[in-house]
Protein backbone atom coordinates (compact mmCIF):
# COMPACT_ATOMS: atom_id res chain seq x y z
CA UNK A 1 0.00 0.00 0.00
CA UNK A 2 2.35 2.06 0.96
CA UNK A 3 4.28 1.92 -2.69
CA UNK A 4 1.47 3.40 -4.39
CA UNK A 5 1.49 5.92 -1.84
CA UNK A 6 5.03 6.79 -2.98
CA UNK A 7 4.42 6.29 -6.76
CA UNK A 8 1.47 8.91 -5.88
CA UNK A 9 3.44 11.86 -4.27
CA UNK A 10 6.05 11.30 -6.90
CA UNK A 11 3.23 12.17 -9.56
CA UNK A 12 1.64 14.95 -7.85
CA UNK A 13 5.37 16.13 -7.24
CA UNK A 14 6.44 16.62 -10.89
CA UNK A 15 3.07 17.30 -11.77
CA UNK A 16 3.50 21.10 -9.52
CA UNK A 17 6.64 21.24 -11.00
CA UNK A 18 5.64 21.14 -14.47
CA UNK A 19 2.79 23.20 -13.99
CA UNK A 20 5.19 26.07 -12.73
CA UNK A 21 3.87 26.07 -8.92
CA UNK A 22 7.36 25.54 -7.84
CA UNK A 23 10.79 25.02 -8.96
CA UNK A 24 14.54 24.34 -8.84
CA UNK A 25 13.90 21.21 -5.56
CA UNK A 26 11.51 23.67 -4.14
CA UNK A 27 8.31 22.75 -2.35
CA UNK A 28 7.37 19.49 -0.77
CA UNK A 29 4.81 16.79 -1.13
CA UNK A 30 3.06 14.15 1.40
CA UNK A 31 0.45 11.70 1.64
CA UNK A 32 -0.83 10.27 4.62
CA UNK A 33 -1.32 6.38 4.60
CA UNK A 34 -5.06 6.09 6.17
CA UNK A 35 -4.34 3.00 7.76
CA UNK A 36 -1.23 3.27 9.16
CA UNK A 37 -1.53 6.79 10.13
CA UNK A 38 1.97 6.75 8.45
CA UNK A 39 3.46 9.64 6.71
CA UNK A 40 5.13 9.41 2.72
CA UNK A 41 6.74 12.52 2.05
CA UNK A 42 9.35 13.86 -0.46
CA UNK A 43 13.14 14.00 0.36
CA UNK A 44 15.14 17.38 0.98
CA UNK A 45 17.30 18.45 -2.29
CA UNK A 46 16.58 16.10 -4.94
CA UNK A 47 15.06 17.02 -8.27
CA UNK A 48 12.15 16.06 -9.30
CA UNK A 49 13.71 15.07 -12.94
CA UNK A 50 15.77 12.21 -10.80
CA UNK A 51 12.90 11.80 -8.26
CA UNK A 52 11.60 8.20 -8.39
CA UNK A 53 9.08 6.37 -5.63
CA UNK A 54 12.45 4.40 -4.05
CA UNK A 55 13.54 7.85 -2.92
CA UNK A 56 10.59 8.46 -0.76
CA UNK A 57 10.84 8.80 2.91
CA UNK A 58 8.21 7.47 5.46
CA UNK A 59 7.87 9.18 8.73
CA UNK A 60 5.09 8.65 11.48
CA UNK A 61 3.17 12.04 13.23
CA UNK A 62 6.24 12.08 16.05
CA UNK A 63 8.93 12.85 13.33
CA UNK A 64 10.34 9.99 13.67
CA UNK A 65 11.75 8.50 9.96
CA UNK A 66 10.69 4.81 9.56
CA UNK A 67 12.33 4.52 6.73
CA UNK A 68 14.54 6.98 3.93
CA UNK A 69 16.91 5.50 1.21
CA UNK A 70 20.42 5.86 1.70
CA UNK A 71 21.61 8.95 1.31
CA UNK A 72 18.04 10.74 1.56
CA UNK A 73 16.21 12.22 4.45
CA UNK A 74 12.91 13.92 4.87
CA UNK A 75 12.17 17.52 3.57
CA UNK A 76 13.30 19.61 6.18
CA UNK A 77 9.61 20.95 6.28
CA UNK A 78 8.48 18.00 7.38
CA UNK A 79 6.96 19.44 10.98
CA UNK A 80 5.03 21.75 8.77
CA UNK A 81 3.33 18.87 7.14
CA UNK A 82 3.08 16.76 10.44
CA UNK A 83 1.39 20.15 11.80
CA UNK A 84 -1.26 19.87 9.27
CA UNK A 85 -2.19 16.28 10.35
CA UNK A 86 -2.32 16.86 13.74
CA UNK A 87 -4.64 19.56 13.21
CA UNK A 88 -6.68 17.78 10.34
CA UNK A 89 -7.40 14.27 11.04
CA UNK A 90 -9.87 14.58 7.69
CA UNK A 91 -6.93 15.46 5.33
CA UNK A 92 -5.02 12.67 3.72
CA UNK A 93 -2.39 15.21 2.06
CA UNK A 94 -0.02 18.31 2.40
CA UNK A 95 1.14 20.33 -0.66
CA UNK A 96 4.38 23.06 0.00
CA UNK A 97 4.12 25.33 -3.08
CA UNK A 98 6.72 28.35 -3.95
CA UNK A 99 3.89 29.86 -6.49
CA UNK A 100 4.83 33.01 -7.76
CA UNK A 101 2.03 35.95 -7.22
CA UNK A 102 0.65 34.01 -4.29
CA UNK A 103 4.17 34.29 -2.56
CA UNK A 104 4.06 37.73 -3.62
CA UNK A 105 1.51 38.35 -0.96
CA UNK A 106 2.81 36.61 1.73
CA UNK A 107 5.78 38.36 1.53
CA UNK A 108 3.81 41.39 1.82
CA UNK A 109 2.02 39.65 4.91
CA UNK A 110 -1.15 40.58 2.56
CA UNK A 111 -3.73 38.02 3.04
CA UNK A 112 -5.88 37.68 -0.71
CA UNK A 113 -9.75 38.53 -0.04
CA UNK A 114 -12.44 37.36 -1.45
CA UNK A 115 -12.64 38.27 -4.90
CA UNK A 116 -13.85 34.80 -6.74
CA UNK A 117 -15.77 32.42 -6.18
CA UNK A 118 -13.19 29.80 -6.45
CA UNK A 119 -12.11 31.14 -2.84
CA UNK A 120 -14.78 29.17 -2.01
CA UNK A 121 -13.16 25.81 -2.81
CA UNK A 122 -10.00 26.63 -0.34
CA UNK A 123 -12.42 25.48 3.13
CA UNK A 124 -12.49 29.28 4.62
CA UNK A 125 -16.32 30.07 5.28
CA UNK A 126 -14.98 33.97 4.07
CA UNK A 127 -13.12 32.74 0.44
CA UNK A 128 -10.35 35.05 2.16
CA UNK A 129 -6.81 33.33 1.95
CA UNK A 130 -4.85 34.55 5.19
CA UNK A 131 -1.52 34.68 6.00
CA UNK A 132 0.49 32.51 9.12
CA UNK A 133 3.15 34.90 10.56
CA UNK A 134 6.18 34.40 9.98
CA UNK A 135 8.61 31.08 11.03
CA UNK A 136 11.84 30.08 10.01
CA UNK A 137 11.74 27.58 7.14
CA UNK A 138 12.16 24.04 9.17
CA UNK A 139 11.07 25.23 12.78
CA UNK A 140 8.58 24.19 14.78
CA UNK A 141 7.74 27.50 14.80
CA UNK A 142 6.71 27.64 11.23
CA UNK A 143 4.43 24.84 11.85
CA UNK A 144 3.02 26.80 14.88
CA UNK A 145 2.24 29.21 12.79
CA UNK A 146 -0.41 27.69 10.61
CA UNK A 147 -2.15 25.58 13.73
CA UNK A 148 -5.08 28.05 13.78
CA UNK A 149 -5.63 28.51 10.49
CA UNK A 150 -5.51 25.03 9.00
CA UNK A 151 -8.41 24.16 11.12
CA UNK A 152 -10.87 26.28 9.64
CA UNK A 153 -9.07 26.37 5.99
CA UNK A 154 -7.62 24.42 3.40
CA UNK A 155 -4.76 27.19 1.91
CA UNK A 156 -2.43 29.18 4.20
CA UNK A 157 -0.49 31.30 3.40
CA UNK A 158 3.15 31.61 4.81
CA UNK A 159 4.93 34.67 5.62
CA UNK A 160 7.89 35.27 3.05
CA UNK A 161 7.92 31.66 2.34
CA UNK A 162 4.93 30.49 0.29
CA UNK A 163 1.63 28.15 -0.02
CA UNK A 164 0.30 25.33 2.23
CA UNK A 165 -3.02 23.54 0.81
CA UNK A 166 -4.19 20.09 1.95
CA UNK A 167 -7.25 18.09 0.80
CA UNK A 168 -8.50 14.58 1.37
CA UNK A 169 -6.36 13.57 -1.44
CA UNK A 170 -2.90 14.68 -3.12
CA UNK A 171 -4.93 15.41 -6.47
CA UNK A 172 -7.36 17.74 -4.64
CA UNK A 173 -4.71 19.49 -2.36
CA UNK A 174 -2.82 20.17 -5.48
CA UNK A 175 -5.72 21.25 -7.05
CA UNK A 176 -6.04 24.13 -4.48
CA UNK A 177 -2.54 25.42 -4.93
CA UNK A 178 -3.36 26.08 -8.11
CA UNK A 179 -6.46 28.10 -6.78
CA UNK A 180 -4.06 29.52 -4.48
CA UNK A 181 -1.98 30.69 -7.27
CA UNK A 182 -5.02 31.85 -10.25
CA UNK A 183 -6.68 33.85 -7.53
CA UNK A 184 -3.39 35.27 -6.40
CA UNK A 185 -2.75 36.36 -10.28
CA UNK A 186 -5.97 37.79 -10.45
CA UNK A 187 -6.08 40.07 -7.63
CA UNK A 188 -2.88 41.05 -8.41
CA UNK A 189 -3.81 42.15 -11.87
CA UNK A 190 -7.10 43.83 -10.60
CA UNK A 191 -4.61 46.21 -8.36
CA UNK A 192 -3.36 46.99 -11.70
CA UNK A 193 -6.27 47.76 -13.25
CA UNK A 194 -7.53 49.67 -10.52
CA UNK A 195 -4.69 51.50 -10.00
CA UNK A 196 -3.69 50.06 -6.43
CA UNK A 197 -7.32 50.24 -5.29
CA UNK A 198 -8.86 47.09 -3.84
CA UNK A 199 -11.40 45.50 -5.88
CA UNK A 200 -14.51 44.91 -4.52
CA UNK A 201 -15.18 41.65 -2.62
CA UNK A 202 -17.71 39.04 -2.66
CA UNK A 203 -19.74 39.10 1.05
CA UNK A 204 -19.02 36.31 3.43
CA UNK A 205 -22.78 34.79 2.75
CA UNK A 206 -22.41 34.37 -0.82
CA UNK A 207 -20.11 32.03 0.33
CA UNK A 208 -22.01 30.51 3.06
CA UNK A 209 -25.37 30.66 1.42
CA UNK A 210 -24.61 28.73 -2.27
CA UNK A 211 -25.66 26.07 -3.09
CA UNK A 212 -26.10 23.81 -6.24
CA UNK A 213 -28.94 25.27 -8.48
CA UNK A 214 -32.09 23.03 -7.51
CA UNK A 215 -33.34 24.06 -11.08
CA UNK A 216 -31.19 21.19 -12.55
CA UNK A 217 -33.11 17.91 -11.93
CA UNK A 218 -32.11 14.39 -13.69
CA UNK A 219 -33.82 12.47 -15.39
CA UNK A 220 -34.77 8.67 -13.76
CA UNK A 221 -33.46 5.71 -15.94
Amino acid sequence: MLEALKKEVVAIARQAEASGLCRHKSGNFSIRDQETGYVVVTPAAVDRAELTYYDICVVDLNACVLEAPEGRKPTSELLLHLEAYKRRPDIGAVVHTHSRFATAFAVLKKDIPAIVYEGAALGGAEGIIRVASYGRPGTPALAASISGLIQSADAVLLESHGVLTVDKTAKDALLKAHYVEEIAEIYYRALQINNGKEPTTIAPEEFREWKYPPEITFRKQ
